[in-house]
């Protein structure tokens, strides 16, 4: 007779499901998105963060559901195939975590709720049809650039709130479009975990890890709001007044503790799977494969703090690295993949 499962047994099979490890990776993207705005994280983005959060774990419970069929095959241990959640319940999980996090984005604002139901669109597109076509690894990138951007219209600056959500948006477009080049090498390597037996892929991903990191030292200069225009100097001063622009444009130069740490957070964010992705390439094994996407997993928060560093949010940069041993801690009792 089968005894009946235990209330850990019961949260261990959640935890496996919704891939609670990788939920490190997730607070970044809205930070880095408001240090790519311009603007510190307030309000905002804390809705900003819980709306990701739901959402990724919606992206994770129906990936499941959808697979259900081929784990039974492939991962038998898995949750849903081996019995421990019932496919209903996933979807259930999924459908519930949709909503709240579209109204945890809803209290952001318009504008962020807007970016958030395109993300949930995109999620679940992926789960349930995009996922195993050409345009998989894309639909991936896109979800992680949307939620980036989600982080950049939620977030207001306190002294420019009157900001277009749009204006931020476009800020923040080069860290998206970074942080998307990295999930779309992670997502294309993920695609033979399973089986192995790609070299060309992992060499790829290596490729597009190492162009990403080069790219992140180089600090985007601010773009101040709309506003009105500098006074003119008076003809009398022997010497221009500073106006509002001057003042902008000296903070803008970059710092020399700034640039060192960007440089720093960019090894480190190749460090993360570049060796792994090496292995993966040099022995296409399927578990070797499987590590390379768990270390591109985790690399998404070192990328992220350097992203932050890159728009001069040190702070963000640094709190963000607390988030590493965490995750790693995490991946040691449930797999991120």
């Amino acid at each position: 007779m089968t005894r009946p499962p235990t209330v850990a047994g019961r949260l261990r099979a959640w935890a496996e499901l919704l891939r609670v490890s990788a939920l490190a990776s997730v607070p970044g993207d809205a930070l880095a998105g408001a240090a790519a705005a311009g603007a510190r994280p307030g309000r905002g983005t804390l809705w900003a963060i819980g709306a990701s959060l739901c959402l990724y774990e919606a992206g994770m419970a129906l990936n499941d559901w959808a697979d259900r069929e081929e784990d039974a095959a492939e991962r038998p241990h898995r949750p849903l195939p081996s019995g421990r959640i019932t496919p209903a319940a996933a979807l259930a999980a999924s459908a519930a975590l949709t909503a709240t996090g579209l109204g945890l984005a809803s209290r952001a604002g318009r504008p962020a709720l807007t970016v958030a139901t395109a993300l949930a669109t995109t999620v679940w597109a992926y789960d349930l049809g995009l996922k195993h076509t050409p345009a998989g690894p894309a639909t991936m990138a896109t979800a992680r650039a949307l939620d980036l951007l989600l982080g950049a219209t939620a977030t207001t600056h306190p002294q420019h709130r009157a900001t277009h959500p749009q204006h931020r948006a476009l800020r923040s477009l080069p860290a998206a479009a970074l942080l998307g080049a990295h999930t779309y090498a992670v997502t294309a390597v993920s695609r033979h975990e399973t089986h192995g037996g790609s070299t060309r892929t992992p060499l790829a991903a290596l490729a597009v890890t190492l162009a990403v990191a080069g790219t992140l030292p180089t600090r985007t200069p601010p773009s101040p709001p709309p506003g009105p225009p500098a006074p003119r100097p008076h003809p009398a001063l022997p010497f221009p007044n500073p106006g509002p622009l001057s003042v902008r444009s000296h903070l803008g130069r970059p710092h020399p503790g700034r640039s060192h740490l960007g440089s720093l957070l960019a090894l480190a964010y190749a460090r993360t799977p570049a060796t792994l992705l090496l292995h993966a390439a040099l022995n296409p094994s399927a578990a070797l494969t499987e590590r390379a996407v768990g270390g591109g997993i985790r690399a998404t928060i070192p990328l992220q703090a350097a992203l932050a560093a890159r728009a001069g949010a040190t702070g963000t940069a640094l709190g963000l690295l607390g988030l590493v041993p965490l995750a790693r801690a995490l991946a040691r009792k449930v797999s991120p993949t």
